[in-house]
């Protein structure tokens, strides 16, 4: 599939013959020659590749490599410039240009660039391609989070603010980083913060930033976090805990782009994308005059509920085998697994902390354990008091002798009920294809209940 290019030079026959060249490739080029017709063009197509005159923008008094940037950060932008303008083409490449070239170069060269240019494209692409499907194996296939996950897919191009809602734990920080990974501000800084853990008045010196005597300790000027995320994605976690005060701030940021650091009288205009996070109801909020309903309203443009995982356990699976290996890794370990009754405690486990508390589970159990797979001793003492023992239990408790085929029946169907009688997860628990464990439940007449 062709990239999209646009070549915004003044010399029409200079642009036709990289036209040319770019179209035997079965590249879609559009061409033009004037400032306005940049920002005609630009406005309405998102450009893998712009190549730009430098001196285009001097008519209308305008910096084009810096509006180009702001507007389509993941367009790889190809500077043509006079010897005068050197300055200026080095200071683009510091501002993120990707290449820079003398307005003199034959059109070969620049056909060359944008090629190199076009590869570096496409290698993103792959990179965010299987971020998204880590993604999606890691959250699980419940109907519920691939609700999560399409939504994530069509909302990650655009610019609209996202409300995550979700309980402590869930992941609503990881679904906020594989939206901006996902988007065209990938290559742009991601910054987050927790405003419930820091006070009003630090958290809007964090936010906005303060200029030197600001407050008492304000002893030099600093840049706060929207500065920082000029370009790139704001998160704001719990949000549901700002003050009134720096809510109104903020608001005043998502309608005008515009902010003043804390004592100082200069405004700055950002270009950041917000997404935010609450494990409250900010309706009730809203309701309780203590979240304003306008910012409420500004930031809930889009809204992705998270289910807790007591209600996702087909996630279960995928994300202890995902948290082994970051514990084998961070703790220099090689646990392969669970053992099946250790699992079992796992499965009916409420798990009040979320995906959170299981990724600490995993890590407390990796450590303690001392063969290759981790036993119910070696789970948090927490875990044991708080699963139902005798559930988790009832099928390690019969001491009676029993043939090979009886046990492994026996076993089959228990997995099969801790796991809601999941056959795909199941059968990924047994380390079995999905084919062998309908064999074998075929073979042993377990018959999926009626109800599921």
């Amino acid at each position: 599939m062709g990239a999209q290019i646009l070549i915004a030079v003044q010399d029409a026959a200079y642009a036709t013959t990289i036209d040319r060249f770019l179209a035997v490739d079965g590249h879609e080029v559009d061409r033009c020659h004037d400032a306005q017709g940049i920002l005609r063009m630009v406005g309405r197509t998102s450009y893998d590749v712009i190549v730009l005159e430098l001196g285009l923008g001097e008519a209308v008094n305008m910096e084009m490599n810096s509006f180009i940037s702001q507007k389509n950060p993941q367009t790889r932008l190809i500077l043509l410039f006079d010897l005068s303008e050197l300055d200026r083409a080095i200071e683009g490449i510091r501002q993120g240009a990707f290449f820079y070239l003398p307005l003199s170069s034959p059109p070969s060269d620049v056909v060359l660039v944008v090629s190199k240019a076009i590869k570096s494209v496409q290698a993103d692409s792959a990179v965010a391609r299987l971020e998204q499907g880590a993604f999606e194996e890691l959250v699980g296939h419940s109907p519920a989070m691939q609700r999560v996950v399409e939504m994530i897919r069509k909302i990650a191009p655009t610019d609209g603010s996202v409300l995550i809602l979700g309980e402590s734990g869930t992941g609503k920080e990881v679904v906020a980083n594989t939206i901006h990974r996902l988007s065209k501000r990938q290559n742009m800084p991601f910054i987050a913060i927790n405003c419930a853990a820091l006070p009003e008045a630090l958290l809007e010196s964090e936010m906005f930033g303060h200029v030197r005597g600001a407050f008492t300790g304000a002893h030099q000027d600093k840049a706060g976090l929207f500065e920082e995320a000029d370009g790139g994605t704001l998160f704001l976690d719990e949000i549901g805990d700002m003050s009134p005060i720096t809510q109104a701030k903020l608001l005043r940021v998502l309608q005008s782009g515009e902010f003043r650091r804390v004592g100082d009288t200069v405004t700055k205009r950002v270009n950041v994308r917000i997404l935010a996070a609450t494990n409250r109801d900010l309706i009730d909020s809203v309701a309780e005059n203590t979240f304003r309903e306008d910012l409420y309203f500004r930031l809930n443009v889009i809204q992705i509920r998270i289910p807790p995982l007591r209600e996702r356990r087909e996630a279960l699976p995928s994300l202890i085998a995902h948290f082994i290996v970051q514990g084998n890794q961070q703790y220099n370990k090689a646990i392969s697994h669970f053992g099946d009754a250790a699992l079992a405690f796992l499965a009916n486990y409420p798990f009040p902390g979320n995906v959170r508390e299981l990724e600490s589970i995993v890590a407390h159990s990796v450590i303690m354990a001392e063969g290759p797979a981790i036993q119910v001793m070696d789970l948090p003492d927490y875990v044991l008091q708080g699963t139902d023992r005798n559930k988790a239990l009832s099928y390690e408790e019969d001491t009676t002798l029993k043939s090979l085929s009886t046990v492994e029946a026996g076993h089959i169907r228990h997995v099969l009920e801790v796991l809601e009688w999941n056959q795909t997860t199941a059968a990924s628990t047994l380390g079995i294809s999905r084919s062998t464990l309908w064999r074998k439940m075929k073979e042993y007449e377990i018959d999926v209940p009626a109800s599921r």
